[in-house]
């Protein structure tokens, strides 16, 4: 009863936060060019060749459609869909918390720090992709990570499989995080065949030769594969019914679209490893409204979450190798599996958004450095104020309502690539 209050509560607080201002700015900024028109599409009541923005699965788009629908076709029914999900996002972490932590402060914390390292805030706030496969792959990491540790995870993983099936659905990056599960229930269970043990053997060891001893292969392959292909085909039966030619044939679009090396540059593009350290955010919006007064999104992070969030990874990091510990594990394995898949695609063409689901793993990385040990329970609450007021500076930045003079823009903009 009091996680259901709890996340209730975090959802209306985060949903309204979100919701304020953000019809601001009325037309489309961005990347809403391409998804907003594809939405649109899918509300004919025949649909029109070409398809457009065939590069990704519909999922994502099919949400913005009915938003479209409900609210009409402005910027309130663009973008509610991304608010919707973005507060849900924060459940999700708060969720994830709990899975990892079993308190409700830390888990609290983490939700609070993930709202406030500014890059979900800005991604909710807009009619794109990202926010929607993010939403769907924490809530299947939270079905994820409570099965982990039980000795039956069978449903807990079917349920993730359903996420990561749903996340897929919205952006393929989905699957990275079904990755990332597949290979940490892979390597388990190799090293359990090899009859591994740790001399010194404790409950909260990452590894136990004991491990789920009734999830056999047909679970695994049931769970990690044949649900998640199940529910992801299934978002594109509204578009080509059950014909299985164009849906193998839509397969094929994107397949192509998201493995060809990309040769235009683009003003804003950055390559992964400059992601953690902030190093070339992208402007998403940049008007003038006065003689000295801007509208302006840009997507860039508080570095006064993110940066610290590094320092906490090493010590994630070491707790991992040094004491085997599970909630640093999991950590690890998903902030690195979200981040480093970006490195093994073949596209030059990258951008710090991509870079969001790790940002919002490594709030879990604060939460587990900040608690660790004997530290005062003060000092997480006392970062958690701090993350806040980073994010409170850079509110003339992230939400286009709010408006900003050049000379704020120019305080905030500290480093010459960040312009």
């Amino acid at each position: 009863m009091r996680t259901g209050i709890i996340a209730g509560v975090l959802f209306i607080l985060a949903h309204f936060a979100m919701l304020i201002g953000v019809t601001t700015p009325e037309k489309f900024y961005f990347d809403e060019v391409h998804y907003v028109p594809a939405a649109r599409q899918m509300l004919e009541p025949v649909m029109r060749e070409p398809m457009l923005n065939p590069m990704h699965p519909p999922l994502a788009k099919q949400f913005i459609a009915l938003s479209i629908h409900t609210f009409g076709d402005g910027p309130l029914g663009w973008r509610y869909p991304g608010v919707l999900f973005g507060s849900l996002a924060i459940v999700a972490v708060y969720l994830c918390g709990l899975a990892l932590f079993a308190a409700q402060g830390p888990a609290i914390a983490a939700s609070l720090l993930a709202f406030f390292n500014q890059m979900l805030f800005v991604q909710s706030r807009i009619a794109m992709l990202d926010i929607f496969a993010l939403t769907f792959s924490l809530f299947a990491i939270v079905a994820f990570m409570h099965g982990f540790r039980r000795e039956r995870p069978h449903l807990w993983f079917a349920l993730a499989g359903i996420g990561f099936g749903l996340a897929a659905g919205c952006k393929w990056s989905g699957l990275f995080m079904l990755a990332v599960c597949i290979v940490i229930v892979a390597v388990i269970r190799l090293m359990q065949s090899w009859r591994t043990q740790f001399v010194d053997a404790r409950p909260d060891d990452w590894y136990r030769p004991d491990l789920w001893p009734d999830f056999r292969w047909w679970h695994f392959v049931a769970c990690f594969v044949l649900i998640p292909a199940a529910v992801y085909l299934a978002t594109f039966i509204p578009l080509y019914g059950l014909s299985v030619a164009n849906i193998l044939e839509a397969q094929r679009r994107i397949f192509s679209d998201n493995t060809t090396t990309a040769i235009a540059g683009h003003t804003y593009m950055s390559s992964w490893p400059s992601w953690p350290f902030l190093v070339r955010p992208v402007w998403y919006l940049f008007d003038k409204v006065g003689d000295d007064r801007i509208a302006a999104v840009v997507f860039l992070g508080n570095p006064l979450i993110l940066w610290p969030a590094l320092i906490a990874l090493l010590i994630c990091l070491r707790d991992w190798i040094v004491t085997r510990r599970v909630d640093a594990f999991l950590i690890l394995a998903f902030y690195f599996g979200s981040y480093l898949a970006w490195a093994l695609l073949p596209r030059t063409l990258g951008f710090i958004y991509y870079y969001l689901p790790a940002a919002t793993i490594a709030s879990l990385a604060l939460v587990y450095a900040l608690k660790r040990g004997s530290t005062p329970a003060w000092l997480l609450w006392a970062y958690v104020g701090i993350g806040f007021v980073g994010f409170s500076a850079m509110l003339p930045i992230s939400a286009a309502f709010i408006g900003t003079s050049m000379a704020t823009f120019s305080r905030l903009m500290i480093f010459q690539n960040w312009i």
